[in-house]
């Protein structure tokens, strides 16, 4: 059988592995793929978001199934595409994906179905945006309509950083046509969890827990990133909680979609708060979550192709999903500077017997080298999550490269909550 992984980072990397454990797989390639990626499948170097050339090529070398790991293809149509010549695919489908695409159609769509989340206004004028926060309640949150890489947040804690943020996404334009609509919400304060969901429109199996690291420094400060590291199970996320979000969130959510005429197949990523007055939805995530997917799936006892198939029949209330008891944690090494400006370019010396996530690397003349601000990330599984913590810092000292930095905390947070 030979699959296709669509993607570059250290997420499709997680899941690359993860399908290296099938037997029945042959071959997989990765578009584009990265330096890393290269030591487990075969890389092209294609953009991620050329679907007419990902398709073509998928057609040209006789691909059996694909994933679409991204949310840019995604909400660009590449299931669609793919499908369109028959090529089986993991993940949704580009009306679906557009609960990840367009924060307003997503926050909208919670209002419609009663679904809970933080109030909000949304707005396609700077100067009526800038005339609501004159009376909004402080602090607020400002989110970006499209697709930002992940950093279209910006968390005001003033009434100046609050205008500045919707100066800078509607009339600076930060982050592209992302900024021409913007929602302003409620601050809502609470422990996050991330669940990650397998859906085939009909059946919701979450799997197991996790805690991002979001802010770039230590002790949750400085700026928002793709995540700097990310620890599993959340200990916040109780069993209790779990079934709450399951009748609340989780199911309605599914049926929301359906009911939309957008059913939704693939990963569904629930990004949640757990409030004073109950879970809330922050965000949807069309897609596995990065970093999370680095330490839900070392936990993963089931295979994962056998669940994607399942979701592609749409049989997944038939399929094992079965995840360890153990716990995982994974400590992002970036490059400094990031998520701002960074140097890259420079040697990557890592242990490869190890669960090693590349993100940013590229290969120099066989040499593995810096070529992003996320750099890879290290994930230990361990029978406790303080050794899980422990041996992923034991292993980040057998990596090195120029300029790297890396947070310190990953899961400290998560150590005091089973503490108390």
């Amino acid at each position: 059988m030979k699959v296709l992984v669509v993607g570059g980072g250290g997420r499709e990397h997680a899941i690359i592995k993860k399908l290296k454990e099938n037997e029945t797989i042959e071959k997989i390639y990765a578009i584009p793929g990265n330096g890393g990626i290269a030591q487990d499948a075969e890389c092209i170097a294609i953009p991620a978001n050329e679907i007419e050339k990902i398709t073509e090529k998928a057609v040209e070398l006789g691909i059996d199934f694909a994933v679409v790991a991204p949310d840019d293809p995604l909400v660009l149509g590449a299931v669609d595409s793919l499908n369109a010549k028959g090529i089986k695919t993991f993940g949704p489908n580009k009306a679906a994906a557009i609960i990840e695409g367009s924060k307003v159609f997503s926050k909208n769509l919670m209002k419609k179905y009663n679904i809970p989340t933080a109030k909000y206004e949304v707005f396609d004028d700077m100067e009526k945006a800038l005339a609501y926060l004159e009376t909004a309640p402080i602090p607020t949150v400002i989110k970006a309509d499209g697709l930002a890489l992940g950093k279209g947040v910006i968390i005001a804690m003033t009434r100046d950083e609050a205008k500045d943020a919707v100066r800078s996404m509607m009339e600076d334009k930060i982050f592209g046509a992302s900024g021409n609509n913007i929602v302003i919400e409620e601050f809502l304060e609470g422990p996050e969890v991330s669940v990650l969901s397998f859906t085939d429109g009909k059946t919701v199996v979450p799997m197991i827990s996790s805690m991002d690291h979001k802010r770039a420094l230590d002790n949750d400060e400085g700026l928002n990133t793709g995540g700097m590291g990310t620890i599993a199970p959340n200990p916040y996320y109780t069993d209790e909680i779990a079934k709450e979000c399951m009748e609340k969130i989780f199911i309605p959510t599914i049926e929301a979609m359906n009911s939309e005429g957008r059913s939704f197949s693939g990963c569904l990523y629930f990004g949640l708060m757990l409030t004073k007055n109950g879970p809330k939805v922050i965000e949807y995530n069309c897609r596995f979550g990065d970093p999370e997917t680095q330490v839900v799936l070392p936990l993963l006892e089931s295979d994962l192709l056998d669940i994607m198939m399942h979701i592609w029949d749409k049989t997944l209330d038939k399929a094992e999903v079965e995840f360890s008891k153990n716990s995982a944690a994974c400590v992002v090494m970036a490059s400094a500077g990031y998520p701002q400006k960074y140097e890259s370019g420079f040697e990557i010396k890592m242990p490869y017997d190890k669960n090693i996530y590349v993100a940013g690397a590229k290969l120099d003349g066989g040499v593995l080298k810096t070529a992003g601000g996320r750099v890879l990330g290290v994930t230990e599984v361990a029978d406790t999550l303080e050794n899980a913590i422990e041996k992923a810092y034991e292993t980040v000292k057998q990596v090195s490269f120029d300029n790297a930095y890396y947070r310190k905390d990953i899961g400290k947070k998560a150590l005091a909550a089973k503490v108390n």
